[in-house]
C-alpha cells in the first residue's frame, strides 16, 4: 500500500500536473496511508512481533531547523509517533518512537513534504518591508499547522468506522509513551516560539494545498530540501 502511495504522489509532485489532478492525488493517498495504519494496527494486535516499537534518529539541518523540525512533529504525532527535539551545534535533530509501521509512514510524508514546501516557498514573494528570514519561518509554521490538522482529521476518519478501534490506538499510544519516556525521563515541554513574520496565513494556505506523501527514503532528500 505504501508503494501505491508512493506512485501516486509521485506524480503529484511532477511540475507538470494540474492543481487539480494534485488535488485529487491528494486526497486518495491520504486515504491509502491512513487505511493502512489501521491495518497494521490491527494485525500487530494479534500479532505484536509483526509491528515492533523502533525508534530513529533524524537530523534536521539548517536553514530553517527549527521550522522543519516543527514540521516533523506535526506529521510524526498525528500519526501516532512521539518526538523529543535535540539540541546540536548548527543543526537540531528529532527522536521519532513510535510502531514501525507508523515510524515508515511519518517519514515518508516528511520527506515529501519538505520537498513541497521548499517549492512553496520558492513560489512564494517575500512581501515588501518584510524581513525575508521571518517571513518564511512563518510560512513554514503555518504549512506545517495545515498539515498536521490534515492528517488528525483524516486518521479519524479512517478509524473511526472500526470496532474496537480507539482502544487499539490508546493501547498503542501508551506504549510508545512509555518508550519515549524510558529514553528521556527528563524531557521538558518546549516553550512556545515568537515569529514576527506574516508568512502564516500563506504557508497554512499551501499545507492546505500539499500533497501527503513522497517517494525517496527519508535520507535522501532532507538535507538539501531547503536550502
Amino acid at each position: 500500500m505504501l508503494e501505491k502511495v508512493r506512485k501516486l504522489l509521485a506524480k503529484a509532485e511532477d511540475p507538470a500536473c494540474t492543481p487539480a489532478e494534485a488535488e485529487a492525488l491528494t486526497a486518495k493517498a491520504a486515504e491509502l496511508i491512513a487505511k493502512y495504519g489501521v491495518d497494521q494496527a490491527l494485525l500487530a494486535a494479534r500479532d505484536p512481533a509483526r509491528d515492533p516499537v523502533i525508534d530513529r534518529l533524524i537530523d534536521v539541518p539548517a536553514p530553517y531547523a527549527a521550522d522543519k523540525a516543527g514540521l516533523l512533529v506535526g506529521v510524526a504525532i498525528p500519526l501516532r509517533c512521539r518526538t523529543v527535539r535535540l539540541s546540536r551545534p548548527g543543526s537540531i535533530a528529532v527522536h521519532l518512537f513510535g510502531f514501525s509501521s507508523d515510524v515508515a509512514r511519518a517519514e515518508l510524508l516528511y520527506t515529501s513534504l519538505l520537498v513541497q514546501a521548499a517549492h512553496g516557498l520558492a513560489a512564494t514573494p517575500v512581501p515588501w518591508g518584510q524581513h525575508p528570514a521571518a517571513f518564511r519561518r512563518s510560512w513554514l509554521t503555518g504549512f506545517a499547522a495545515a498539515i498536521s490538522k490534515r492528517l488528525r482529521e483524516t486518521e479519524s476518519v479512517a478509524s473511526s468506522g472500526v470496532p474496537s478501534m480507539a482502544l487499539v490506538l490508546a493501547d498503542r499510544s501508551g506504549t510508545v509513551e512509555r518508550r519515549r519516556d524510558e529514553a528521556y525521563p527528563a524531557a521538558r515541554l518546549a516553550r512556545p516560539r515568537r515569529l514576527s513574520g506574516d508568512g502564516g496565513a500563506s504557508g497554512y494556505a499551501a499545507g492546505t494545498a500539499a500533497d501527503l506523501g513522497g517517494g525517496a527514503p527519508v535520507a535522501a532528500r532532507t538535507r538539501d530540501a531547503l536550502r
